[in-house]
């Protein structure tokens, strides 16, 4: 079995648990996943099974949604709820205010990564140094906040909506902000509801697919995560040379390609360059 299925992760599990209880669904030892859920958060958790793993590697750098609430006055050392509360204070914050200091955290702003996380510092976790009471110093990193909007606010949570690049801390994000209304916050819920290509309309409870006995139905074509480059079919000789990895010229446009074969087999993500295609990876069964 190949393909992509797309889960609704529940909240305490690990992503790694997903991918593990999968591997017995589908009967294979190959299967990886798209982004990592921390287990408090719930939402889209793409899984790749089989030739479909060939796919990750493309996945790395997708954008993700996420809708998340954030618990003003609160401070833990994991920078959520589940945390150790270091500090409370009180909070006087107006809708107004709150909206104010928004703008401050779109577009591109550095963020520097929690403890609790699975960055390493010289050979070791992050999380393995937090659960030992150890802090090391971390490097800021830049990212991407494309959206962040404010769904509803209550006076001491806010839900909001956040379209992120790769690497964001969402926790660290609610974090910053309640810092800097001064009243400090941690994140209290998250869920993903878009990674890449996909969006929670797609996605499958984990407790469907544990129970399914035709597994297999809920995966999606390897193909579906590449559908904004063009489609290709080649004619019999360029399948052929595609098929032995080598290159054939092509009455093309510089441009990235889904390239399919003679009998609508999805066969490769392609490349052109001055009317010459080539092969970025290959997903046809060898």
């Amino acid at each position: 079995m190949n393909g992509i299925v797309i889960v609704d992760k529940p909240q305490g599990w690990t992503s790694q648990d997903v991918t593990a209880r999968l591997r017995r669904v589908f009967n294979t030892r190959r299967i990886g996943h798209g982004g990592t859920l921390d287990p408090l958060a719930t939402g889209v958790l793409p899984v790749f099974v089989g030739r479909g793993t060939r796919a990750v590697e493309f996945f790395e750098h997708a954008e993700k949604i996420y809708e998340a609430t954030l618990r003003l006055g609160i401070t833990t050392d994991t920078e959520d709820i589940t945390g150790s509360i270091l500090q409370k204070r009180e909070v006087h914050i107006s809708e107004a205010d709150f909206l104010r200091v928004l703008p401050q955290f779109r577009g591109k702003i550095q963020q520097i990564p929690p403890m609790y996380s699975a960055l390493k510092v010289n050979g070791q976790k992050l999380y393995d140094l937090a659960r030992q009471g150890k802090e090391v110093e971390r490097q800021s990193r830049e990212i991407e906040i494309f959206e962040l909007t404010c769904l509803e606010f209550s006076g001491e949570t806010a839900r909001l909506r956040i379209h992120c690049s790769k690497g964001t801390y969402v926790r660290t994000l609610c974090k910053d902000i309640g810092e800097a209304l001064g009243c400090g916050g941690c994140m209290e819920t998250l869920r993903r509801v878009q990674a890449g290509e996909y969006t929670e309309s797609a996605s499958v409870p984990l407790a469907v697919l544990l129970e399914a006995e035709t597994p297999e139905n809920y995966l999606l074509p390897v193909d579906s995560m590449f559908c904004k480059h063009p489609a290709v079919t080649l004619t019999a000789k360029q399948e052929a040379r595609c098929r032995n990895g080598n290159a054939f010229s092509v009455t093309l446009a510089d441009e990235t390609y889904r390239v399919y074969g003679q009998n609508g087999e999805f066969l490769a993500l392609c490349k052109v360059d001055g009317s010459v295609m080539s092969t970025v990876k290959s997903f046809f069964e060898v």
